[in-house]
């Protein structure tokens, strides 16, 4: 008898955000990303299959779970419209189901050790100093950062490079905030000639920008890579605009994209953020897409707890394939129980972010900067301060109940208010 999906439970959970990282990502809104639900899907036999949904990053959540009930989770599972979480599920449920890992389910395995790195958003200089010690001491061989205006760039991979051990790597994502080539190229020449750690550029540069990101590709030694889908795949490959991609999303559209940079033997990175579960499932498919050579990024140490029974080890930058059915890990009930919620809340004191340049000319803006709608990315894609100086500095300002702060906090309201220096 084919096993059918009896049962699909939807666990709503609060992982907190290691407390080294957590005032930083609260100044750009990451803190949100500890929401997560799982989801147990449970076979009419007693199989049971979960997966995880990250709640306000997901490329896509789950929106019905009655439409797989009574259903064959093989016959589901490649359909990416059932959400993250679902789908995570639904292969790991069948991977149990048939015996096997997941690895099996997508295709033939290439390699039994995947690559993967640490991750951080953007942070000062000094804190991405000591993250950098920290991923070093858990087994990363590198590291992926955010690039931003609003800090020292030079100063972070300064430090960076410093503090950390000769095999260590950094990876720079710039979320095109270099904006054309003839800003982005003495930056990068001047990065990549003083600090060879640096191995990737992510998004130095808009996308969209073919022949400013073929000139990029002259004038630069270091690969770069785009969001593949950005432009589309044949015009991005057959003009010759970076050298390899990031690829997220369901996993029929990762085996799309992977079997296109494999025609064109460009490299790519997996990206899916997550916990445990997250980080097992980006392994699997790291298993068997020939070209995921670069390293995934899953931001799995991000968060207090893994929701795994064990830690994944990361032995020298890379995570051993798991060989045991479905995801190849066993999720930690209590932990399920510790962090579960009703409802996720994550309001936040009153507080300011000021953005100071050397010359003392400064910034307040309001205190939200992930996206592209906040008042700091806006402000600085329009190029209203000079894109990565040196000495430049951001800080999260608490609310010290003093009149400045209450003037200030109802005026950036309407916008970011500028400072001059006192003469």
């Amino acid at each position: 008898m084919t096993a059918k999906i009896k049962n699909v439970e939807r666990i709503l959970l609060v992982v907190p955000i290691v407390e080294r990282v957590r005032r930083e990502l609260e100044r750009a809104n990451i803190h949100t990303w500890a929401e997560t639900e799982v989801i147990r899907v449970t076979a009419d036999d007693g199989t049971v299959g979960y997966g995880e949904t990250i709640q306000n990053y997901t490329w896509g959540k789950v929106l019905d779970t009655d439409r797989v009930l009574g259903k064959n989770p093989f016959d589901l599972m490649w359909d990416d419209t059932l959400g993250a979480g679902l789908q995570m599920a639904l292969f790991d449920l069948a991977g149990k189901l048939a015996g096997v890992p997941v690895h099996r389910l997508l295709g033939q395995k290439c390699r039994d050790f995947t690559p993967i790195s640490f991750w951080n958003h953007d942070m000062s200089p000094e804190a991405y100093e000591q993250e950098a010690i920290v991923a070093a001491g858990l087994g990363y061989t590198s590291i992926k950062i955010k690039t931003r205006p609003w800090f020292d760039v030079y100063e972070t991979v300064r430090r960076i490079s410093e503090a950390t051990p000769e095999w260590f790597h950094i990876d720079c994502d710039w979320n095109d905030f270099l904006l054309d080539a003839s800003t982005a190229i003495p930056v990068l020449q001047e990065l990549e000639n003083d600090f060879p750690k640096i191995t990737i550029w992510e998004g130095p540069i808009l996308a969209h920008d073919v022949a400013g990101n073929r000139l990029l590709r002259e004038r630069v030694r270091t690969p770069i890579a785009h969001h593949y889908g950005s432009i589309p795949a044949n015009a991005a490959i057959g003009a010759g605009y970076c050298d390899g991609f990031v690829m997220g999303g369901g996993v029929s559209k990762l085996f799309q994209g992977g079997i296109t940079s494999a025609s064109a033997n460009m490299p790519f990175f997996i990206q899916m953020v997550g916990t445990g579960l997250t980080e097992a499932m980006a392994i699997q498919l790291g298993a068997v897409l020939t070209h995921a050579q670069w390293p995934a990024i899953t931001c799995t140490e991000l968060y207090e707890h893994n929701l795994l029974t064990e830690r994944i080890p990361i032995l020298g930058g890379y995570a051993h394939v798991p060989d045991a059915p479905g995801l190849g890990v066993t999720v930690d009930e209590a932990a399920l129980e510790k962090y579960r919620v009703e409802k996720a809340d994550f309001s936040l004191p009153r507080r300011l972010i000021r953005y100071n340049r050397a010359n003392g000319v400064s910034v307040h803006f309001k205190d939200n900067s992930f996206s592209g709608g906040s008042q700091m990315w806006t402000y600085f894609r329009t190029a209203n301060q000079p894109l990565y100086e040196r000495g430049v500095q951001t800080t999260l300002v608490d609310d010290d109940g003093s009149p400045f702060f209450a003037e200030m906090y109802e005026r950036v309201a309407d916008g970011p208010v500028l400072m001059m220096p006192e003469m």
